[in-house]
């Protein structure tokens, strides 16, 4: 397993564990509503669970971060066009798409180095 790989799990389990602790705010004021928050959580721990067993070796681990984080970005993206929410909303959520883009590359650039396509023979 590669350092890039390793930082890769490292970032998508900081956003798993961001999406668990969103649950703390939830039934503030201005806080997302509860289907978003719930999502929010199953997501967070779906992302950590899989972090865990990508981390051993598992496949299955790693399809589970890649789908987790990919729905939790896309669960993200109605902030930016919902008017009531406050300026911050938007920024922390295009920090958290950006991390999440980042993170699956470094997950990816590892699986595109253990398995070389066809043409890598030539």
């Amino acid at each position: 397993m590669s350092l890039q790989y390793k930082i890769g799990l490292v970032l998508c389990a900081l956003l798993g564990v961001f999406d668990v602790l969103s649950v703390a705010g939830a039934g503030a004021e201005d806080a997302p509503p509860t289907p978003v928050v719930v999502l929010g959580l199953i997501l967070g721990l779906i992302t950590l669970v899989g972090v865990f067993l990508a981390w051993r070796g598992a496949k299955k681990g790693f399809i589970a971060v890649v789908v987790s984080r990919v729905l939790s970005a896309l669960s993200a993206v109605p902030a930016f066009f919902v008017e009531d929410v406050p300026g911050w909303v938007p920024v922390a959520v295009g920090i958290g798409i950006v991390v999440t883009v980042i993170a699956l590359g470094l997950l990816f650039s590892e699986r595109r180095q253990a398995a070389p396509g066809p043409l890598a023979q030539l």
